[in-house]
């Protein structure tokens, strides 16, 4: 059974950083290029980051690139996101993804940046 897990968000003031995770099980991780999504409050999903197999390399949305750095630890099945300069448009449920679509995709994990 895939699962994929996100965790580690929470509030964050303006200028701030954070960083979530995503575990993984039920799929060779290592096999996969992986992804990076968030649904913010009124928009659609947004894919933010693509993650290759090598784990180099990242690209990312014109939203956050230069802000938010994508890595992953496949001996721990594992997606990182570092998250800095915050901004109040970055608040959302952050999502990991293992197709292009973000169909394949965790429960999320809520951020919030604010005052």
């Amino acid at each position: 059974q895939v699962q994929l897990v996100e965790s580690g968000g929470g509030a964050v003031q303006p200028g701030g950083s954070m960083s979530i995770s995503c575990t993984t099980s039920g799929f060779i991780f290592s096999a996969y290029v992986m992804y990076w999504f968030r649904h913010s409050p009124g928009k659609e999903l947004e894919w933010i980051a693509t993650i290759p197999t090598n784990g180099h390399d990242a690209w990312y949305a014109d939203s956050v690139n230069g802000r938010f750095t994508a890595s992953r630890k496949d001996a721990r099945n594992s997606l990182f996101l570092h998250m800095s300069r915050m901004k109040p448009d970055d608040t959302g449920t952050y999502y990991c993804a293992k197709d292009e679509a973000g169909v394949a995709r965790g429960q999320g994990t809520q951020v919030i940046v604010a005052s």
